[in-house]
This record gives C-alpha cells, structure tokens and sequence, in this order.
C-alpha cells in the first residue's frame, strides 16, 4: 500500500505540476507524510522532486529563459536556505499544547500547524478565482523568487507563487514551464544541503527502493505530461487536489496525522 500510494501520487503530481501550481511536492507531501513525520515527508519529497526536475530539464531546459532565471532563481536559492533552516528549527519545538478525543492524546506540534496553515493557503490559491487569478508585474521577479524559495524551502510548495510571478514575464507556454523547471531545481538544491541532516539521520530506515520507485513513477507522469502539453483541461482535478489538501492539512494541523 505504501508503494501503491506513494508511486501513484509521484505519477499524477509530476504531470500535473507543467500545467498547475499544483504538483509534485503539493501532492507528494501528504502521501509521505502518512508513514513518515512531516519534516522527513518533506525531506523526502525533495529528493524525488529533485530528481524528477533534473528529468524534466532534459525534455525541456533548451527553452528557459536566462534572464528570468537568474532575477528569480538566485533570490530563490537564498531563501531556499533560509525556509529550510527554519523548518529544522520548527521540527525540534515541543508541542504547543496537549488535547484528548475518546481516551486518545493528540500532539499539536508547531511544524505540523504551520505547514497545516501554508497547505490550506497554497489549496485556495490554486481554486480561489481571486488567488488563482493573481499576476505579478516583471518589475516583482526578485521578490517572487524570494517568496517561492522561502515557502519551497520551509513546506515544499513554491509552484503556485511562481506561476503568478513568471505569468508576466511574457514567456511562450514552453518557456515558461522550463524557465519554472530549471528555478524549481535551485530551489531544490539550496533546501536539500539543510534537508541532509534529516536524510542522513534516517540510517537503515532510509527506503532507497521507495524513492527509486516514486522517481520513475514521477519520471513517467512528466513524460506522459509533456506529451499532453498542447491541450488539456485540469480544472476538476484541480479542485479534487485542494479538497484532499484541505482535509489533509486540518487533520495534520490539530495532531491527527
């Protein structure tokens, strides 16, 4: 089941994400997250949604735009850093406070209610006309990447603050997915040098089979992505996503999962 859930989510997540703010770490983390803690669900995300990225720059990293990556991506790489280290600090608080359902205690951890409250904000954003509408002037680059690197670093989620930032960066359709892919790569970079003391503190429970698994199950969904590139409507999966997301991010928020 494990497997199952895990590979099925890379597949979907990954050929969702050239077309949405939604993707591969937005739907990733969750299904990790039910049989790992949060901030190793996370960790682990990134090294698929790395790996994954490195695939989608072979099929489509001749088309980014220099300019664009460099005003957003260095500001990224830096926040990446900073987003990351703060997750690490997060994962050590002790619980805010204690609760009891039918006998059983529950833990609401600071971690786990911040990336609770960042996953129900990126759901709407994705769903909510007024959100999802939202574009950036050129002019706000810097500032887009710093935001998207900061929320990469800190929960995962960057697709959906960089899509309405790069939108008006008058970009062609296969620009603007591969100037997002080669960006979604530095930021991953910059948060997985800080993730490696959580990667490396898992020893022999680190699933090197799992994440090979999820990689090509993600590799296949960009693959078969790209090969939908020139029409496809999303808009009911995309509500589908929030949804799940929303009921994800409250049960995660007050110590269920």
């Amino acid at each position: 089941m494990e497997y199952f859930l895990i590979c099925i989510a890379a597949l979907i997540g990954s050929g969702l994400t050239l077309f949405s703010g939604f993707g591969l770490g937005t739907i990733l983390v969750p299904v990790f997250a039910i049989f790992f803690s949060i901030e190793i669900a996370i960790s682990l995300t990134a090294i698929v949604h790395f790996l994954n990225n490195l695939f989608k720059l072979l099929l489509l990293g001749k088309q980014a735009n220099r300019k664009v990556v460099l005003n957003f991506g260095i500001p990224a790489i830096l926040f990446a850093f900073i987003g990351a280290f703060l997750l690490t600090l997060l994962a050590d608080l002790n619980p805010l406070f204690h609760y009891s359902i039918a006998g059983k205690t529950f833990d609401v951890m600071p971690l786990n209610l911040t990336i609770s409250i960042l996953l129900i904000f990126f759901s709407l954003f994705e769903v909510v006309p007024k959100f999802a509408s939202i574009q950036f002037s050129q002019k706000y680059l810097v500032l887009g990447g710093v935001l998207s690197g900061f929320f990469g670093g800190l929960s995962g989620n960057q697709g959906a603050l960089r899509s309405a930032f790069l939108l008006r960066a008058n970009l062609s359709k296969e620009s603007f997915i591969a100037t997002g892919v080669v960006i979604a790569c530095l930021i991953d970079v910059s948060r997985l040098f800080v993730y490696g003391k959580q990667i490396f503190g898992m020893g022999s429970e680190f699933n090197f089979t799992l994440i090979i698994a999820a990689t090509l199950s993600a590799f296949t969904g960009a693959y078969l992505g790209n090969k939908l590139l020139k029409k496809i409507t999303i808009k009911t999966l995309q509500y589908t996503v929030a949804a799940l997301l929303f009921v994800f991010a409250v049960l995660l928020g007050v110590g269920i999962i």
